[in-house]
């Protein structure tokens, strides 16, 4: 079939739903698609050149009468110049609040026709802060207008139905996706031989609130009191500078490492012993995803979409939200156990190997064709 213009639109900030929409527009790119990235700042995934590949940022012009820039409105406009520019046929929105209601607004504007709005749901805008009295309307609209939606998990597409009254099958579970031919493990005996030699627990997010980084560094004390190891936390955000004082306060600054944001996360990964999540709320767990695409088995809260990725017992463990001590006893064990360490290992990759990006790539390119088509089922 001919290949789509298709926009999508995403925050830069280094997240699950950012990494996800980069790596989308990258993937279609490659596959021969037009692909243009909308965002006000260039995201953190946005890397390899490619000549059908660009990137659009939002100028967020300020005016004396308005107390702050209007965003919504400037990622419409923004929208609604390429539709007419390049004639857009799909804009895959990343987030109903703003870039759903954004992309529809763009649609609206320019009485485009041909233009279809994808909105991919990752979160907190339909579980936070979509159902508040203050956005529930405007979130409603978004999801009811766009031509379809999905989202990264059953558990979240089962949110959006208990939330919204969204019918289910109006809702597609496209899952979040790994590239498995770049997160890779270190060879077996090499990993074995860093086992042995040295151990490393690892956490990457955004250090929001929701993310519990106090509970990662009180589960790397607990550990850390049986057994050498050291932590590495990979990322920055509103938690971080507490964080760092909580570490000064209990003297663990020489083996706790922050590493800020960075672009590379590979190499930490293969380099690491276990992986850390005990989130709050996990909508899917893409950062546990990546890990365990890398060999590493994975120490996580029970929650949200994470089962869908996890199974407790075979790639990790998964235990209640807070529960610091039985997070610490399931690392102790990975830590000291090397047969279950590296069974573990070679099931993190396994599973992982299910949730490839060109397979998953492949269900996001055919939803299009199918929606450009006017079908909108199999």
């Amino acid at each position: 079939m001919d290949p789509l213009r298709i926009g999508i639109v995403c925050f830069p900030m280094y997240g699950g739903s950012g990494v996800v929409a980069t790596e989308i527009g990258f993937a279609l790119a490659s596959r021969g698609h037009e692909v243009h990235i909308i965002s006000h700042a260039q995201p953190v995934r946005l890397r390899t050149f490619l000549p059908n590949l660009m990137f659009h940022e939002v100028r967020l012009y300020e005016y004396p009468l308005f107390d702050s820039p209007l965003y919504t409105i400037h990622i419409a406009a923004t929208i609604a110049h390429l539709i007419r520019y390049t004639d857009l046929q799909i804009v895959h929105a990343h987030y109903a609040l703003p870039h759903g209601i954004s992309a529809l607004l763009a649609r609206w504007a320019v009485e485009s026709r041909r233009c279809r709005v994808i909105t991919t749901l990752h979160g907190t805008d339909v579980t936070l802060i979509g159902p508040h009295a203050s956005f529930a309307p405007i979130t409603h609209l978004a999801l009811r207008e766009s031509d379809r939606l999905t989202c990264v998990s059953t558990y979240l597409a089962r949110a959006v139905h208990r939330n919204f009254a969204i019918p289910l099958e109006r809702i597609e579970v496209i899952h979040n996706f790994v590239d498995t031919q770049r997160f890779v493990p270190l060879p077996p005996d090499e990993r074995r031989r860093r086992w042995e030699t040295e151990k490393c627990l690892i956490h990457v997010s955004n250090f929001r609130p929701v993310k519990r980084v106090i509970d990662v560094i009180r589960i790397f004390e607990r550990v850390h009191r049986e057994i050498a190891c050291e932590l590495v936390l990979i990322g920055d955000g509103p938690e971080r500078d507490r964080a760092e004082q909580y570490v000064l306060e209990r003297g663990l600054h020489p083996w706790v490492h922050f590493l800020g944001k960075q672009e590379d996360i590979i190499p930490p990964l293969q380099h690491a012993t276990v992986f850390l999540l005990p989130s709050e709320e996990e909508s899917f767990g893409l950062a546990a995803l990546e890990a365990m695409s890398c060999g590493l088995p994975v120490v996580a809260s029970d929650v949200g979409g994470i089962p869908e990725v996890i199974t407790h017992g075979q790639q990790g463990f998964l235990h209640a939200v807070g529960d610091v001590d039985a997070m610490a006893a399931a690392t102790l064990q990975l830590l000291t156990d090397g047969d279950l360490w590296f069974r573990m290992s070679e099931s993190a990759r396994a599973r992982a190997l299910e949730f490839d990006a060109a397979r998953i790539i492949l269900q996001y390119e055919r939803m299009y064709y199918r929606i450009m088509t006017g079908i909108q089922g199999e």
